[in-house]
């Protein structure tokens, strides 16, 4: 399984949800966060803000599914064609076990499956 952190603009995060809704990718988190990238915030006259509303887009997927929601969440988040200065990034991380705490299930990365007992 793989985590799929997205930061992206706050006005394309509508376009995001909804492209990985209609990929199939409905379970997602999101968290509205403050950063900024390389550029070091943005200089307006005499004042610089260093401190850029984005969002965090979470979602954990098989394997197999990442390059296709890595896609379709790049191809949602662009500004334009070819993109802008601080349409954000996404970070890729393994996720070796996930728990249900409804069901008390836990998932491993290898496919395996069992209930844990509390």
């Amino acid at each position: 399984m793989i985590m799929i952190k997205s930061i992206v603009r706050p006005e394309k995060v509508d376009n995001v949800l909804a492209a990985l809704m209609e990929a199939g990718f409905p379970a997602v988190t999101k968290v509205s966060v403050v950063g900024r990238g390389k550029q070091r915030g943005i200089r307006i006259g005499e004042i610089t803000y260093d401190e850029i509303p984005k969002e965090l887009l979470l979602t954990v997927v098989e394997d197999q599914d990442k390059d296709y929601v890595i896609k379709t969440v790049i191809e949602a988040a662009r500004t334009g064609a070819k993109g802008a200065y601080g349409d954000g990034k996404i970070f890729v991380s393994s996720v070796h076990e996930v728990y249900t705490i409804s069901s008390g299930i836990k998932e491993m990365s290898s496919g395996e499956i069992e209930e844990v007992k509390i």
